[in-house]
């Protein structure tokens, strides 16, 4: 192998066992805009786009460990995104280029969380929400109670004093009036 192959291997491999998770597309017939517009996106992501030859992608798989099942993914044109972060931000640009691309490029499969995964897996990845998201959704949910408590509580205080003194005044009404009548069925 030449020496140019070589530094290009090493450099793929470094970089797919450097990230978090490795995305693998077809690129086949997409333009160069559409192209430097998923590099954009993903340049916001903490991620990156390499086109690859296949046979470099066999390589890699065999450094990383990756089962033979994902061979097949190797064939065509294909490109590999990694990156680190949360992969779900990711999945979802990919699965936007995907759908801009208008049927030319499709998604192969990914190694995520140390596992290989097919096209369907990635999709199913794209629609879950991010972690911000589910943060933003959970500190919602606990904040509920309290807001809900506030609002009581100023409701209470909106009706002033007065409305609070009667409140008080029919509570200790009855237990007053009951007790001249307790007092005289004892005599």
């Amino acid at each position: 192998m030449r020496i140019e192959k070589i530094a290009i291997l090493d450099e793929v491999v470094s970089r797919v066992k450097d990230s978090d998770y490795c995305f693998i597309i077809d690129h086949g017939g997409v333009t160069v805009a559409q192209f430097a517009k998923l590099r954009k996106a993903l340049r916001a992501l903490d991620s990156r786009l390499l086109v690859v030859k296949n046979t470099f992608l066999g390589k890699v798989a065999k450094e990383k460990g990756w089962s033979e099942e994902v061979n097949a993914m190797f064939k065509g044109n294909s490109a590999i995104v990694t990156g680190h972060g949360e992969p779900t931000a990711v999945a979802k640009a990919i699965m936007e280029f995907v759908k801009d691309s208008g049927g030319k490029a499709s998604v192969k499969g990914a190694d995520y969380d140390n596992k290989i995964v097919d096209a369907a897996m990635v999709e199913a990845l794209s629609k879950v929400p991010g972690k911000d998201q589910l943060r933003a959704t959970l500190l919602m949910l606990l904040k509920e109670p309290a807001t809900r408590l506030a609002r009581v509580l100023s409701e209470k205080a909106k009706k002033g004093p007065a409305s609070a003194e009667a409140t008080a005044g029919e509570g200790d009404a009855a237990p007053v009036a009951e007790a001249p009548a307790a007092e005289a069925a004892q005599q």
